[in-house]
């Protein structure tokens, strides 16, 4: 067989601090922290790619052959980090082969994919092991009986991944296949971590864990198999490294426990614990902090409240998009690089915006203390097509993409709602897939509070908004209409029955050199559909302040709990970026917007006291 074309960084058209630092062994960290067990084995690295022709290929796998260029895993195949930096990767066959250490204890070996998009179906020595849909959550198989008796194993991965082609519609948040101004590169394949461990024939198979600001925590621990088995809790002061709370109780039902003057998770104190949990001969270590989230009224004004105080939530629109990985940033100094900013400037929170991040993301946000509104990714967003009697309609699914909407939505909720730091989840962004012949975002709100009943739920931030959810969110550019009396279509006015917050606002933008810019013809020429463009970065900085100040009268004003502001990066060819595309230039002033921040919070911290009510329009 012929070798196949060796592995090299493409040039991007952007490049960041950390392009020529990803490796050929990216992503070392184990990739799930809160269910994390010690035999284990990274399978990233150099694995193999070629293209395929159609959905048919997967019925003929290339067994045993040498696919044609070797490719980087993790990576988006669209990324110059993948060595490929293709265009329409549809159709892809991804290889690589391990071998299984001969000191594992356990019977099982557990083969795990932290995330693919869209589609994978996996063959391990050319037998299918498993079939996973949705393109940002982690699934894993037991491939114990498909492993060679000795020796290595192959695994061969078939992705499909149609983005935005017809007929689908489908979960994408915003990638696209043909981009435009506010939608940007896609992302195909295996583009995150892929591992094997060793488990017993018994094993844990998922965690659940919520710990409350009173010291109690519910724990429900599942294993592959259905029968009761005892299981054992330990619950560890990190700082002290002593064990401050023991539980035995059984699998796969709930169990209750205190843990006695716990110290409280929040964005100032940050605090969390360590957690291991037995069951027979599989072991796993965890962590949890403990916090309640909460709504209420505070001086007459629906709040959201952090351990039942108001804390007005101030953080970024946060996309997570990068010129060199697309989808997945270098590596995790790259990535806790955009947190440490956004911390510098005073935020407390950010919008995790349309996209669903590696749990290593959530991990140093729970460390960091940042609150996350963690948005579903969105269908197919603001497309439209033409009908046979050429009427034009706008993409919307329909009964089957719907429900295939609502099961990723839960499978959101399910995998990342052990992470102290997401307090809100939001489920639909401006209307963007959100059909409007009836109101699906109740049945969904109620769906999501269900599953999740200790967070609150943001059911449409900034339209269409029919009273569903905890938040009254508004959406406006550039200026901010918070929990205020006058407001802009799409959006609706403030609901005084809900939080008022304001889901997106600043979006100011300020050119930069080409040496910071996405270097591709068609988005710098959409660079002047900004929301505003201002020709210097000290008239920027000037009008930065003065949005905050509008933001700071309506929190001392009217009702406004919690702002967004457009965005933490620049993104392709959008330039309203605290920081550039390339992560170089950070364009505010920090003394400035460190003040500018900080009085937000002192503004709202005066109306938890204060007996003036709202609305009274006075400063």
């Amino acid at each position: 067989t012929t070798n196949s074309t060796k592995y090299a960084v493409k040039t991007p058209p952007l490049t960041t601090p950390w392009t020529y630092e990803a490796g050929t062994n990216p992503w070392p960290q184990y990739p799930r922290p809160q269910l994390q067990r010690s035999q284990w084995q990274s399978l990233n690295g150099i694995w193999t790619y070629q293209n395929a022709s159609s959905l048919d290929a997967v019925n003929s796998p290339p067994y045993n052959q040498t696919l044609a260029n070797e490719v980087l895993i993790p990576s988006c195949l669209e990324s110059s980090l993948s060595g490929i930096q293709g265009e329409y990767t549809i159709y892809s066959w991804l290889a690589t082969s391990f071998s299984v250490p001969t000191t594992w204890t356990g019977n099982r070996v557990l083969l795990n994919f932290a995330a693919v998009d869209y589609e994978a179906t996996v063959f391990v020595n050319g037998q299918n092991a498993t079939f996973h849909r949705g393109g940002y959550f982690a699934f894993f198989v037991d491939v114990t009986d498909y492993l060679n008796a000795n020796g290595t194993n192959e695994l061969l991965v078939f992705v499909h991944d149609p983005t935005d082609s017809d007929p689908y519609v489908i979960p994408i948040g915003k990638q696209t296949l043909h981009q435009s101004h506010i939608f940007y590169t896609p992302c195909s394949g295996i583009w995150q971590s892929v591992w094997i461990e060793s488990a017993p024939s018994n094993y844990i198979t998922q965690l659940d864990i919520a710990a409350g600001m009173d010291g109690q925590v519910n724990a429900t621990v599942s294993s592959s198999g259905n029968a009761s088995a005892s299981v054992q809790i330990a619950v560890i002061d990190r700082k002290t490294n002593t064990t401050v709370a023991t539980h035995n109780g059984a699998s796969n039902v709930q169990c209750t426990f205190s843990v006695p003057s716990v110290s409280l998770w929040s964005p100032d104190s940050p605090t969390l614990y360590d957690i291991t949990v037995s069951l027979g001969n599989d072991e796993v270590s965890s962590y949890t902090g403990f916090r309640t989230i909460s709504r209420g009224v505070v001086n007459g004004i629906e709040r959201p409240l952090l351990n039942g105080e108001f804390v007005f939530q101030f953080g970024t629109l946060d996309q997570g998009f990068w010129p060199d990985g697309i989808y997945l940033p270098p590596n995790r100094d790259a990535m806790v690089y955009d947190l440490q900013t956004l911390k510098k400037l005073g935020f407390n929170t950010l919008r995790k915006h349309i996209k669903v991040e590696p749990a290593l993301y959530y991990q140093a946000c729970d460390e960091m203390g940042i609150l996350i509104f963690q948005d579903m990714p969105a269908l197919r967003p603001l497309q439209q097509q033409t009908l046979d009697n050429c009427t034009i309609v706008t993409v919307l699914p329909d009964a089957a993409q719907q429900d295939e909407f609502a099961r990723q939505l839960g499978l959101l909720i399910v995998q990342q709602r052990n992470f102290p730091s997401i307090v809100t989840w939001i489920v639909y962004n401006e209307g963007w897939g959100q059909l409007l012949n009836y109101y699906p975002e109740f049945g969904l709100t109620d769906m999501v509070k269900q599953l999740d009943p200790t967070r609150l739920v943001d059911s449409t931030s900034g339209w269409y908004d029919h009273g569903a959810g905890d938040f009254s969110d508004n959406h406006h550019y550039a200026n901010p209409q918070c929990g205020s009396p006058f407001y802009s279509i799409q959006s609706s006015p403030y609901d005084p029955s809900r939080i008022g917050i304001q889901g997106e606002f600043g979006g100011i933008g300020q050119n930069v050199s080409i040496e910071h810019l996405w270097n591709v013809q068609e988005a710098i020429n959409t660079i002047n559909q900004t929301y505003e463009i201002d020709t210097n970065i000290e008239a920027w900085n000037y009008r930065g302040h003065r949005l905050l100040g509008e933001l700071l009268d309506q929190v001392k004003m009217y009702a406004c709990s919690g702002g967004i502001w457009t965005q933490t990066t620049d993104v392709e060819g959008e330039v309203n970026g605290l920081l550039t595309y390339d992560r170089r230039v950070l364009r505010p002033d920090v003394g400035q917007w460190q003040a500018d921040i900080q009085s937000l919070y002192a503004a709202a911290s005066s109306r938890v006291n204060a007996s003036m009510p709202a609305g009274s329009g006075r400063l």
